[in-house]
C-alpha cells in the first residue's frame, strides 16, 4: 500500500512540473516583441520629415530615441528625436520632447540619448 501512494505521489508531482513548463511557455510567448529597427522606427518620419537616414538608435520597452537625418541637400539637418510604441496602431509615433523629455516618464537610455541634443 505505501509503494502505491509512493508511485500517485510521484506521477502527480512529474504531471504537476510538466504542466507548469507548459503554461509557463505559452504564457511568455503571448507576449508580443516590439519591433525595434531602423524599419519600424523610420515608419514615425512619415508627413512633416522626409528621412533621408539613421545615423543612431535605442529603445527600452514602448520608448526609443532616433539620431537622423532628414531633408535632401542644402536642406538636410540632423534631428534627435524620442518616440513611443502605440500598442494599437503597431507603429512608432514621434513625441514632444518638450512635454516628455522627463526622467521620471523615460527610460534612463531614452532620456540621456534622446532628450539631450539637438
Amino acid at each position: 500500500m505505501k509503494l502505491f501512494r509512493l508511485v500517485v505521489a510521484v506521477l502527480v508531482l512529474a504531471a504537476l512540473v510538466v504542466l507548469s513548463f507548459r503554461t509557463t511557455s505559452s504564457s511568455a510567448s503571448a507576449v508580443p516583441q516590439i519591433p525595434c529597427t531602423t524599419t519600424a522606427l523610420g515608419q514615425a518620419f512619415d508627413g512633416q520629415f522626409h528621412l533621408s537616414s539613421i545615423q543612431n538608435y535605442g529603445c527600452e520597452d514602448d520608448w526609443a530615441y532616433v539620431w537622423a537625418t532628414v531633408g535632401t541637400g542644402e536642406q538636410a539637418i540632423g534631428v534627435t528625436e524620442v518616440l513611443v510604441y502605440n500598442a494599437t496602431t503597431q507603429r512608432w509615433a514621434i513625441v514632444s520632447r518638450s512635454a516628455d523629455c522627463k526622467a521620471s516618464i523615460l527610460p534612463s537610455v531614452v532620456y540621456r540619448q534622446g532628450c539631450f541634443s539637438n
